[in-house]
Parts: C-alpha cells; sequence; structure tokens
C-alpha cells in the first residue's frame, strides 16, 4: 500500500490532528491514503468517527506506548 501523505500530528490536541487530517484528504485524489501519528488520547474516538461521518475509511489504528497511528483512504 503506497502512503500519499504522513502527517506529524504528535503533540497537538483536540481537534487539531482531525483538522489537519481534513485540510490534507481534501487536497488528495479519491483513494489516496494518509498515515496520521497523533499523541492526543481524544483522537481514539475523534478519528474513527470523523472518517465515518466524512465517507473516507479508517483502513487501521494501532496505539504504540502512547502514540496512535492511523490509516486513512480518501473515500
Amino acid at each position: 500500500m503506497e502512503i500519499s501523505v504522513e502527517i506529524d500530528a504528535v503533540g497537538l490536541l483536540c481537534p487539531l490532528p482531525v483538522l489537519r487530517l481534513r485540510k490534507v484528504l481534501d487536497g488528495l485524489a479519491q483513494g489516496a491514503v494518509v498515515r496520521l501519528c497523533a499523541s492526543d488520547g481524544a483522537s481514539w474516538i475523534d478519528v474513527p468517527h470523523f472518517c465515518a461521518q466524512a465517507g473516507h475509511v479508517l483502513l487501521s489504528a494501532e496505539d504504540t506506548t502512547g502514540l496512535k497511528i492511523y490509516l486513512i483512504r480518501r473515500g
């Protein structure tokens, strides 16, 4: 799987990780994959909710020692 863009949102608090994700996804073609790294615990709820509401696909969500890594396909 080719990742089109990586977003480093480590250290940013809600809602900034999702706002950065939305801005990047808006500029990509349908089917593009974005990797988002965040440290805010609220992103664990916010990112899946945003994807469901905006029509994007959350391919994976991983929490490794406080770092949340998401793969999202633009819908």
